[in-house]
């Protein structure tokens, strides 16, 4: 499961916090992507990375590059989640998990000990015909964003 690169999006419909819904991976088709997959929303490690990506937007637009969140929170807590931190990009809510089990994101997580079943953080960067580019697995959400530019970049190039 660790190994998607080359594969194809599944084919779901996830709803946005920007409205509406987002039909993958036809809404991804002609632009260069991100979905990068948090467990939860206004929790320490998920802010850190949202708010990373948030100060970093304008260097994936000026890529053409498209980012979005994506966790099993609803649309009510992405909407306070980013309304409280000034997101700038929208958040998709995988509420049936179907592309968080076919991604191979969602299962047995553990913290501080505890074990239960989650998102763990993943990064998937997907090419413009909806094709799986990139896998990052249990990314550091310091550090994925300039990680994920300078791939992008390359990638680009």
């Amino acid at each position: 499961m660790n190994d998607l690169t080359g594969t194809m999006l599944p084919a779901v419909e996830l709803a946005s916090s920007a409205g509406g819904v987002m039909r993958l991976p036809e809404d991804l088709k002609g632009k260069w992507s991100l979905l990068y997959f948090y467990p939860k929303d206004d929790t320490p490690g998920c802010t850190k990375q949202a708010c990373s990506y948030r100060d970093n937007i304008a260097e994936f637009t000026k890529l053409g590059a498209l980012v979005f969140g994506v966790s099993l929170d609803d649309l009510a807590s992405h909407a306070a989640f980013k309304e409280k931190f000034s997101l700038n990009f929208p958040l998709l809510y995988d509420k049936d998990k179907r592309l968080s089990e076919a991604l191979g994101v969602y299962g047995e997580t553990t913290i501080k000990e505890r074990v239960f079943k989650g998102l763990s953080r993943d990064t998937f960067m997907i090419n413009p015909q909806g094709q799986i580019a990139k896998v990052y697995r249990k990314v550091n959400p310091l550090t994925t964003v300039a990680e994920t530019l300078t791939d992008l970049r390359n990638m680009m190039a």
